[in-house]
C-alpha cells in the first residue's frame, strides 16, 4: 500500500488504514463523511478510540448517553474530542451531514469514556522564521489516554511544519509510534510537501498533497511545507509504545537541523545578495 492516500467522497468510509493495510502495529484511522439518513456503527473492542469532528454535526450514542458533536470547520474552531474506551459499541447519525476522523489503538481500559471540550484542549504556536506554527494538543498528555496522542496543526502559507525534522521509529533512542497525517488546505485548491527520509539508509519519501489526503509516517524523520498561498491544517494521530504519562515523551531532533531550535532565523539569506 502506498504512504500517501486519497480520499474518496463516493463511500461513507473516505479513508481507513488499519496496522495491517499500513504495515505497522498499533494504530487504525478513519475518516467517515455521514450524510442524513446513514448510521455509523463501532465497536472498539480491545482498543481505545478518539473521534474528532471535521465539519458538520451529529450524534454519537454510546451506553453512557448520547453526545451531541459539531464543528463549522477545521479553520474555524477547535474540536470536541470523543473518547471511547475497549468493549464499547457506539453509532453515529447526523440529521444533515457530518464529516469526522477516528483513530485506535491497544489499551487494556484504564480510563472512562469521556468527551473533551475545545476549553480543555491546549494550543502553542512553536518555532519562528520560516517554521512558525500552531499546534493543537487535542489529546494529549496531560489529557488522559493509553496510547493515543492527537494534534492538530496550523501552517501558513509559505512556512513549515516539523522542524527540525523528527522522529519516532527508534533511531536515536527514540520510542516507536505510528503516526498519521490528515491534510486540509486553504483554499481547497492549496498544495504542500510532505517528507519522509532516514539517515541511515536510503529510505525517502516525498508526497505532493493536497486537500483532504492522507499521509502515512511509517518510518523516519518528517517535516511538512506549505506553498505560498496555501494555508495548511493537518491533524495527527499517533500510537505506539509510550502509554500514560509516557505520550509526554519528546521525538528525536535530526542533530543536521536541530540547532535551528535556538534560532529560528540563523544563517538565514539576506537579499538583494549582490
Amino acid at each position: 500500500m502506498s504512504n500517501h492516500l486519497k480520499s474518496n467522497y463516493s463511500e461513507m468510509i473516505v479513508l481507513d488504514v488499519t496496522p495491517a493495510s499500513a504495515n505497522w502495529d498499533y494504530l487504525s484511522f478513519r475518516i467517515v463523511n455521514l450524510i442524513a439518513g446513514q448510521v455509523y456503527l463501532h465497536q472498539t473492542g480491545e482498543g481505545e478510540l478518539a473521534l474528532v469532528p471535521l465539519s458538520g454535526s451529529g450524534k454519537a450514542q454510546t451506553s453512557a448517553g448520547d453526545f451531541p458533536l459539531a464543528r463549522a470547520g477545521v479553520f474555524q474552531e477547535k474540536p470536541q474530542v470523543l473518547y471511547v474506551p475497549p468493549g464499547h459499541e457506539f453509532g453515529v447519525v447526523t440529521s444533515d451531514r457530518f464529516e469526522f476522523a477516528i483513530g485506535a489503538a491497544p489499551a487494556a481500559g484504564r480510563y472512562p469514556l469521556r468527551l473533551f471540550s475545545p476549553e480543555e484542549i491546549k494550543s502553542e504556536v512553536r518555532g519562528g522564521g520560516a517554521a512558525r506554527r500552531q499546534v493543537n494538543h487535542i489529546l494529549a498528555h496531560p489529557l488522559p489516554a493509553e496510547r493515543l496522542i492527537l494534534y492538530e496543526v496550523y501552517v501558513p502559507g509559505g512556512a513549515w511544519s516539523g522542524y527540525p525534522p523528527h522522529c519516532h521509529d527508534g533511531y536515536g533512542g527514540s520510542a516507536h509510534l505510528d503516526e498519521t497525517y490528515y491534510f486540509r488546505t486553504d483554499p481547497a485548491e492549496g498544495v504542500a510537501l510532505h517528507r519522509n527520509y532516514r539517515r541511515d539508509n536510503d529510505f525517502e519519501e516525498i508526497f505532493a498533497v493536497r486537500d483532504r489526503d492522507l499521509v502515512l509516517v511509517t518510518q523516519g524523520f518528517h517535516s511538512t511545507a506549505a506553498a505560498p498561498g496555501s494555508n495548511l491544517y493537518f491533524l495527527n494521530y499517533l500510537a505506539g509504545e509510550l502509554t500514560d504519562d509516557g505520550r509526554a515523551t519528546p521525538p528525536y531532533d535530526d542533530p543536521d537541523y536541530a540547532w535551528l531550535k535556538d534560532n529560528f532565523t540563523a544563517n538565514r539569506l539576506s537579499l538583494p545578495l549582490m
